[in-house]
This record gives C-alpha cells, structure tokens and sequence, in this order.
C-alpha cells in the first residue's frame, strides 16, 4: 500500500502528516459550522413557516424580512461572500485564516441554504396534523416542538445530509482565502505547484467521504421513518 501511494501519489506521500492535519481541519470545520449553521437553520425555518400566510403565527413583517435575508445572501456566491467578510470574520474570531477563521464565513454562507431546506422539510408536514394539535388546544410551542419538529425529523435528516455535502464544498472554496483544511491542500499544492496528484487524491478522498455521509444520511432517516 505504501508503495502504491508513492508511486501513484508521490507528493501526498511525501506530505501525509499535513495532508491528514487537513483533512482533519476540514473535518473540524464541517462539524463546528454545520452544528451552530443548524440551529440557527432550525430557528429561521421554524419562523418562515408559522409566519407565513396560514401559520399558526402569521406575521406578514417577519416572515417578509427572513424571506429577503436569505434571499439577499443566497445570492451572493461564497468566495465573494468570505472575501468580503474578512474584516468581521477577524474582529468576531481574531483571526481570518485557518479552520477558526473559515467557521464564521461558512456559517453564513451556509445557513440561508439550510434555512430553507429545513422550511422545505417542515413544510411537508400533514397540515391535519396541525390543525388537530390546533383543536386540541396545544399552544404555538408545543405544535413546533410535538409536530413540525417531531414529525418533520426524516425530511430534516434529508435536507441536513443535503447541507452536509454542499457545506463541504464550501470548505474547499474557502481555503481560496486562506481557510485551511483540503481545499487550502489542495490549491497550494496541486494548482500554484502543479502538483497534479495532490489534486487528484484530496478529489478522491472528498467523493469517498461525501459518499460515506450520504450513505449515513439515507439509512438514519430510513430508520427514523420506520
């Protein structure tokens, strides 16, 4: 195996503990912005739907300005987005490069997405189900908890596999900016360096694990469901 991976990918072989110290930031990237991404997903989702024409709390204003919000910064593409949040991303983390100056770019650059993935899947929801817990006299609260979040938990698994895999994408544009992890490997090395073969392996490396989480991703919600 050792030959193997010098003969076919020298330069990663000849760099294996810095390209395993980057797939370990990328990894610590993922998990971190994608845990303070979701709850702040869940948040903003939970909002469009019981504010929206027909909630069980409608409020025209608030769902108009979540509905912008992520409209406005869904359009923005991400390596412009993380460029131009370098000054805050330094003053909110004292720091705008590595795996600790990548994580406030990619939480905002990911959270739109996700907020609307998480609307889409509390959305599908049986709305008989809402108006049951309505007829019963469960209060707002008790309906997002014991119905939008209960019952939407398969469609939430799906749509956060979903964010998973696109966030890990972002993980590699951001190391454009210095962000560390695979992508920072990855162009450093395989593009300003031609060396083609640390390219190839972090793709190789990057498919495998998307590939394993979505694996993960559709048997946890299987198992759910069922």
């Amino acid at each position: 195996m050792a030959d193997m991976l010098s003969s076919w990918f020298p330069n990663v072989a000849s760099r294996l503990p810095e390209f395993f110290d980057s797939f370990v930031q990328t990894l610590i990237m993922v998990g971190v912005s994608g845990a303070v991404s979701f709850v702040l997903s869940v948040a903003i989702g939970v909002g469009l739907v019981v504010t929206r024409r027909g909630g069980i709390k409608r409020n025209g204003f608030l769902f108009n300005l979540l509905d912008k919000l992520i409209d406005l910064f869904r359009s923005i593409p991400f390596i412009i987005l993380a460029a131009a949040l370098v000054p805050v991303t330094r003053l909110m983390m004292g720091t705008a490069i590595g795996p600790r100056g990548a994580v406030f770019p990619l939480v905002v650059g990911i959270t739109p997405f996700f907020s609307r993935q998480i609307e889409s899947a509390l959305s599908s929801v049986d709305p008989g189900l809402v108006e049951a817990a309505e007829s019963m006299g469960m209060t707002g609260w008790q309906i997002i908890r014991h119905v939008y979040l209960r019952e939407g938990i398969p469609s939430i698994i799906r749509v956060s596999t979903i964010t998973i895999i696109s966030l890990i994408g972002e993980t590699a544009t951001v190391g454009i900016v210095g962000g560390g992890g695979l992508g920072d490997f990855a162009i450093r090395l395989g593009y300003q360096r031609y060396m083609y073969d640390v390219t190839w392996a972090t793709i190789i490396v990057l498919v495998v694990l998307i590939a394993v989480i979505e694996l993960f991703g559709r048997l946890l919600a299987e198992v759910v469901e069922h």
